[in-house]
């Protein structure tokens, strides 16, 4: 993955169609591309435990809980019920997919940003979600709706492995449910106008977050697996003070829920790590040469201290 520092490089140098000439894939190029044009500084945050144990990417059945683990922790989420005519409550399903990304850093990074649990929605939602490249409109509308219902609706369960001790912890994401209005005429607004974070997500939060840069998310945001990927090296890379190996299996494991198969993992992981890397320029990535997994290097975190200070404590 050392060519990875190369593509920005060359982008800087010779532009998008000097790197597409270079043999480097596409969709590297063109996320490179949108992450170094991009001059908005804005910061995005995500609760440390995200950035190890995700959502899925795809839909499961709506009874269907999910499960996934990483070195550190494993995430259970259960999918919440809603009240139907018939009398008897239905499971609307776990979130999925990259909106549901898109709505839990948004609601995380608002709530850093303004040090408070109580998270503005309607068009402050709307119009964030445009900025990363999703407009809120027809199709787009419906699974942006959807994703906020199952949000609100989920519960987690999430324990956490230090050393010989084991800690456990059961949430909801929000106190009060989100709905998203259509804006159509007559239609009337669905929105509750705040959300209201629980308190132990939030405090969660408040203790572990990680800072992403909106840019970085804005380039990769139909992607799940590299949004997810990004988020993971955002917080790993700059904690370490030596080179870090990486087996195949423990990256499965936290990334490959849905490949049987690890040559089907391994074939499919690599892209999406370069479109990770596309991103995140300093950090440094390599594959074990001996083919047993990944190393990771200590690395410059993606937003600088600085930064961090600045945006957590001047609420706009």
């Amino acid at each position: 993955m050392d060519a990875m520092g190369k593509v920005h490089d060359i982008l800087e140098e010779r532009g998008r169609q000097g790197a597409l000439l270079a043999d480097f894939d596409r969709m590297v190029v063109e996320a490179a591309s949108h992450y170094l044009g991009d001059e908005e500084n804005s910061i995005g945050f995500l609760y440390s435990g995200w950035c190890q144990a995700a959502l899925p990417h795809r839909r499961l059945a709506n009874e269907a809980g999910w499960q996934i683990e990483s070195e550190r922790m494993a995430l259970v989420v259960e999918p919440g019920m809603r009240p139907t005519a018939s009398g008897r409550p239905e499971a609307v399903g776990v979130p999925y997919g990259s909106r549901a990304r898109l709505i839990m850093i948004y609601l995380q990074s608002e709530a850093i940003r303004t040090q408070s649990r109580e998270i503005v929605l309607g068009r402050s939602l709307r119009e964030w979600l445009t900025k990363m490249g999703i407009p809120v409109g027809g199709k787009s509308l419906k699974d942006v709706r959807d994703q906020c219902e199952r949000i609100s609706r989920c519960r987690l369960s999430l324990t956490v492995r230090h050393g010989s001790r084991v800690g456990l912890s059961n949430q909801n994401v929000v106190d009060t449910a989100m709905f998203v209005d259509g804006d159509q005429p007559g239609q009337g607004s669905l929105f509750t106008e705040t959300a209201r974070l629980s308190e132990g997500f939030y405090d969660q939060l408040r203790r572990h977050p990680v800072p992403l840069q909106d840019a970085a998310i804005r380039a990769i945001a139909n992607n799940s697996m590299a949004l997810d990927v990004y988020a993971w090296l955002a917080y790993r890379l700059h904690s370490l003070d030596k080179a870090r190996p990486i087996s195949w299996k423990a990256g499965k494991t936290q990334f490959g829920a849905g490949y049987g198969r690890m040559d089907h993992y391994k074939n499919n992981f690599r892209p999406i790590l370069a479109l990770a890397l596309a991103v995140y320029p300093d950090a440094r990535v390599e594959e074990d040469e001996r083919g047993a997994g990944l190393l990771l290097y200590p690395s410059k975190p993606p937003v600088p201290s600085r930064a961090i200070a600045l945006t957590s404590r001047s609420p706009q």
